[in-house]
């Protein structure tokens, strides 16, 4: 079965699509607050779901990396605003170091294509 990249770097792409499952890549945000990275990820995200042909109803897994667990409540408050609520995922949260020490969260997806 073909597989579909996009926003294609050398290193890595943004999107892979198998079929009808969708994989995005780690999704960071900008801002110096758990609050603006969370909702600046989550519309990132948003945008590649819409990209690959879904739309976070159709989200099946969720993996959150957070920098510190104390920011858990803050960024659950997006998250609880964000997430459709009829159709919420499968769903882990960790604290891990991430990439760099601006990055507060980082959020991956696994989605199925709509229809």
């Amino acid at each position: 079965m073909a597989i579909t990249r996009l926003e294609k770097s050398g290193r890595m792409s943004q999107v892979s699509i198998q079929g009808n499952m969708i994989y995005l890549a780690g999704q960071v945000g900008q801002g110096d607050s758990i609050t603006t990275q969370t909702l600046d990820a989550l519309s990132e995200a948003e945008r590649l779901l819409t990209l690959a042909g879904s739309d976070k109803s159709h989200i099946l897994s969720a993996t959150i990396w957070l920098a510190n667990m104390d920011d858990f409540e803050a960024m659950n408050v997006i998250w609880d605003a964000w997430v459709d609520p009829e159709h919420p995922p499968s769903r882990a949260c960790a604290e891990a170091k991430l990439a760099t020490p601006e990055y507060l969260v980082e959020f991956i997806f696994v989605a199925a294509k709509k229809g």
